[in-house]
């Protein structure tokens, strides 16, 4: 199962984090949520019925499904996921931040719960509910699950308008919209930077370049143009996002009809990155790539 005991406090701490962002931003400000623990929040407005004991009932079926689909490893993983925000939104119902400003609030919950659920995420951990329905639903009707989420926030959305107004749904999207963001960076990882292909002939001299100015590693590919069948190398670095102005000005100055291609690259990890200096770099030892 979990072989990394940090993995199992990671679980704990994102639940514990998503429901303080909960109970604090989201529920102390009347606004809504997505997913399974929104139609929970619902419940709670409507009939006063406990956020953590609904949302866990809710989600006894659908873990029953998928232990038979799915097996008992991510069931185990969603299990403990369900657990802490269950446990964790009741135990942290004593903590709220009422605001007068409802945007405020929004932009605020938004970004504790995406930390929250980007924590159990990046274990391999859901917290069961809408994910749990769109696997399932991938898996027999082959639909992606992004859009099944999707469809299941837009739903629940629909349900806060006409329950609670507009107004309130208006900001529970916001705090929805910020709330991914968060996740995709807690995910994605903080280390992003810039993929870079170039195509020159002179790819020998921008190389060089490369390697004296910016101190970067490069790798070549080697590569048949599709239309002349001209065999060529391929240059592909990885920089960071402040260097990429440096790496487009030595390609202008060395070839300016050198086709090069810019894309986005996160959790980037390695020599130059993550791994700090190398001592054989300083003694002439290790040559860049």
């Amino acid at each position: 199962m979990f072989k990394d005991p940090i993995q199992w406090l990671m679980i704990v701490a994102g639940g514990l984090i998503y429901s303080i962002g909960l109970n604090a931003f989201l529920i102390a400000n009347h606004l809504a949520e997505g997913g399974f623990v929104g139609i929970s929040v619902l419940l709670l407005y409507v009939f006063h019925l406990p956020v953590g004991v609904t949302f866990f009932i809710l989600n006894i079926p659908l873990l029953v499904v998928a232990w038979r689909i799915f097996g008992h490893e991510f069931v185990i993983k969603t299990t403990a996921g369900v657990l802490c925000v269950s446990v964790f939104s009741e135990v942290t119902k004593f903590i709220a931040v009422p605001t007068h400003d409802q945007l405020l609030a929004a932009l605020y919950a938004g970004v504790v719960t995406g930390i929250g659920l980007g924590l159990i995420f990046r274990t391999g951990a859901t917290t069961g509910g809408a994910d749990i329905i769109a696997r399932i639903l991938r898996h027999y009707r082959g639909m992606a699950m992004g859009r099944t989420l999707f469809a299941i926030d837009l739903i629940v959305i629909c349900v806060v308008i006409i329950i609670i107004g507009k107004q309130v749904a208006m900001y529970s999207l916001v705090a929805l919209f910020v709330s991914s963001r968060v996740i995709d960076f807690m995910i994605e990882g903080a280390q992003n930077g810039k993929a870079v292909t170039i195509i020159s002939d002179k790819h020998m001299a921008i190389v060089e370049e490369i390697h004296k100015q910016l101190e970067r590693g490069t790798t070549l590919i080697q590569a048949t143009g599709g239309y002349t069948g001209t065999d060529r190398q391929v240059v592909y670095c990885v920089v960071g996002r402040e260097e990429v102005v440096r790496v487009q000005r030595i390609v202008h100055e060395i070839d300016p009809l050198a086709f090069m291609t810019i894309s986005n690259v996160h959790e980037i990890s390695g020599e130059g990155f993550t791994f700090g200096d190398d001592p054989r770099r300083k003694k002439g030892l290790l040559r860049s790539r």
